[in-house]
């Protein structure tokens, strides 16, 4: 054989040789190595990934990677920190979490007098006139309760006495109920409140508490916060586009490189337009259509679903807000309270409503995502998708419909679930928060038999989404994953955990805030896993979350955040 045949041959097994270690001849733009790499998908760990602008193109061996790095390439080493592919909140308030940041934010309060100081300080630079909103404040989850107190929650006099001159509106943590002053309550028109002696005013899908002479305490549970929040000036354009920005930096802070916000009107749509189209838009937001707006519906059931080309704000999904929370005693019950014998909650939309959206989201192609946390509109909703289904069952392929919440089941309805392909979308973190009051609501029997069931729903084989439902709990992912792991609350209580047979696993707490909220979004093609072909998000930590003691979870931080194959937060601890 010629020397030029024998160089002819070992030119082309070299050629080969390289084309398999780097099928694609591509150069790296960023190469991550150094640390843990929990993948979520069947690899499970690998040493290194490389990424090439927005896209993964290699996940496996250190070696291997080498082929992808050029000197242009961007060198990350973790040195020995944890990487997961980027966390989704799978529900919250996106605009919320931005305005939360912008008003009072009473999340951390422990009292009453907690909310009173935190306003007297706020009227200090308040013009007369000003209104003052929060939201945070929750009444079960305070040290002490004030010695005046109607149904369970505070009234309005010493709110009302540190501002006299200024409206005064604050949201409970749970968004479905809400705390007016005096001044707000007089510009509303209510302060004189009182109807021949009826002591209890309602409004369809809501109620505002009043005392024994009838007058207003202050407190207006679900539909009825209308009666003063449509006296709130509208939020200005400013003042959106610094909340959005807020909210952008809270997910980047928090390693949230993905939102699905839960219920949008036509204002927050055009705003994010423009900020996508400004360049701002650097978390992915998947959005749910407000339905409490039909000719919004009618108009996106008539134009079709839009799902964006660049990964970063698409439209294919609606949200119905069918009950209340359990801590304003709203969430609608099949029996009535333990705490408030006679009282079963509010239906705050009607179950025909949630049957022709139904219909309509099999029709034009949109997921319908409804709000429900106790157990009889969990079991209302699961029907109407069911006479949904029945009556279209072409369509039913892969509707995707989903619960948010489905805090508290009857156990007949468990198994429905997945019998009806109906996704859960559960933010573990509620658990941490409301289970030590909440067996005060339901009695123990419910509790232990239908709430917060996520290993039972996981094993009757539905996957569950996770999140924080920010602003109603801080955004912090760790919280929830603890939470998911542990079922205790942030302060490490009870031993062993509430229920533990409801515990998930590590591996199905990081999967439910991955590839199974990417799955609640149609999208698990493209993200959730460290997967070549799929975007390049990442979350990194300081520990591995996966092998820490659990008493040290908490205790984990996320040190950078890449999004879309750029570091967009980077600790500077």
């Amino acid at each position: 054989m010629s020397i030029k045949k024998i160089l002819f041959q070992t030119f082309i097994l070299c050629l080969i040789a390289w084309s398999c270690s780097n099928p694609k001849n591509e150069s790296a733009t960023m190469l991550i190595y150094g640390g843990t790499i929990y993948t979520v998908d069947s690899l499970k760990t690998v040493e290194a990934v490389a990424t090439k602008d927005n896209k993964i193109v290699f996940a496996g061996s250190l070696e291997d990677a080498q082929a992808f790095k050029t000197n242009e390439t961007e060198l990350v080493d973790l040195q020995g920190k944890t990487m997961t592919p980027g966390l989704i909140e799978g529900h919250g308030h996106f605009m919320g979490l931005g305005y939360n940041e912008l008003n009072l934010d009473l999340i951390n309060t422990t009292s009453y007098q907690a909310i009173i100081d935190a306003v007297a300080e706020r009227v200090k630079t308040a013009k007369p006139g000003e209104w003052i909103t929060g939201r945070g404040w929750h009444q079960s989850k305070w040290d002490s309760m004030p010695a005046e107190t109607v149904l369970g929650f505070q009234t309005h006099h010493l709110l009302s006495a540190v501002s006299p001159d200024n409206p005064v509106y604050l949201r409970h943590a749970s968004g479905h109920a809400g705390f007016a002053n005096e001044k707000a309550m007089e510009i509303a028109g209510l302060i004189n409140l009182s109807i021949d002696g009826v002591k209890d005013y309602k409004v369809e899908g809501g109620e505002v508490l009043v005392d024994a002479s009838g007058k207003p305490t202050g407190v207006f549970n679900e539909r009825a916060q209308t009666l003063i929040t449509q006296h709130i000036p509208e939020r200005t354009q400013e003042t959106d586009i610094k909340a959005f920005e807020l909210a952008v930096k809270a997910c980047h802070e928090n390693g949230i490189t993905s939102f699905h916000d839960a219920g949008i009107p036509r204002e927050t749509i055009e705003l994010y337009n423009n900020m996508k189209a400004e360049g701002k838009m650097t978390t992915r937001i998947y959005a749910m259509l407000t339905g409490w707006d039909e000719d919004l519906l009618n108009e996106w059931f008539e134009k079709g679903i839009m799902v964006d080309d660049d990964n970063l704000f698409t439209i294919r999904s609606v949200k119905l807000n069918c009950d209340g929370a359990l801590g304003s005693r709203g969430a609608w019950l099949l029996e009535p309270y333990t705490d408030r014998p006679g009282h079963f909650g509010h239906e705050t939309l009607p179950m025909e409503f949630v049957k022709e959206t139904a219909l309509n989201g099999l029709k034009y192609g949109f997921q319908v995502c409804s709000h429900a946390i106790g157990d009889r509109a969990n079991r209302e909703i699961l029907d109407r998708y069911e006479l949904a289904l029945n009556d279209i069952p072409d369509a039913t392929t892969d509707h995707r419909f989903r619960i948010e919440h489905a805090q508290h089941l009857h156990p007949d309805d468990i198994p429905r679930f997945a019998e009806l392909k109906v996704i859960p979308a559960m933010q573990a973190v509620h658990m941490s928060s409301d289970r030590p009051w909440a067996i005060d609501r339901l009695g123990e029997k419910r509790i232990k038999e239908g709430a917060y069931m996520w290993q039972t729903l996981l094993q009757s084989g539905v996957p569950i989404v996770n999140g924080t439902d920010v602003p109603v709990e801080p955004i912090n992912p760790i919280a929830s994953f603890y939470a998911s792991v542990s079922r205790k609350t942030l302060k490490g209580t009870p031993e062993g955990g509430y229920e533990p047979d409801q515990k998930m696993t590590r591996e199905q707490a990081l999967k439910s805030y991955t590839l199974d909220a990417a799955y609640g979004a149609f999208e698990e093609d493209i993200k959730g896993s460290i997967t070549v072909g799929k975007l390049a998000d990442f979350t990194i930590y300081d520990q591995d979350l996966m092998t820490v003691e659990e008493n040290k979870i908490l205790d984990t931080e996320v040190v950078m955040t890449i999004f879309d194959g750029k570091v967009v937060y980077e600790s500077k601890k």
